[in-house]
């Protein structure tokens, strides 16, 4: 499975991005997608996930920030990221996991700065 990651970039605080990160290859219809991201010197942390039945989870961080969606018909899991901190600078990270292992995207930097 690859996965393209698009949509970093630099933002004000309180502003808002959306990233898209589309799967293509052997993709199973049980799956799980989403994203983690990196703090510089820290390990890679969840962010948000959602499965291909729809069920979500999020960090506790970002809860009614951030809002994790997918489309199946494309393959493509989408995060909306909104009143944007300086503490959510970070690189992210998109995911694809099933049964067979987990995959993994390019990173995509998001600086949060005035």
């Amino acid at each position: 499975v690859q996965l393209q990651a698009s949509g970093g970039g630099l933002v004000q605080p309180g502003g808002s991005l959306r990233l898209s990160c589309a799967a293509s290859g052997s993709i199973l219809s049980n799956n799980v997608m989403g994203w983690y991201r990196q703090f510089p010197g820290k390990q890679r942390d969840l962010v948000a996930s959602a499965t291909s039945e729809g069920s979500t989870n999020y960090a506790d961080s970002v809860k009614g920030r951030f809002t994790i969606s997918r489309d199946n018909a494309d393959n493509t899991v989408y995060l909306r990221m909104n009143s944007l901190k300086p503490e959510d600078t970070a690189i992210y990270y998109c995911y694809y996991f099933d049964w067979r292992g987990d995959n993994w995207g390019q990173g995509t930097l998001v600086t949060v700065s005035s």
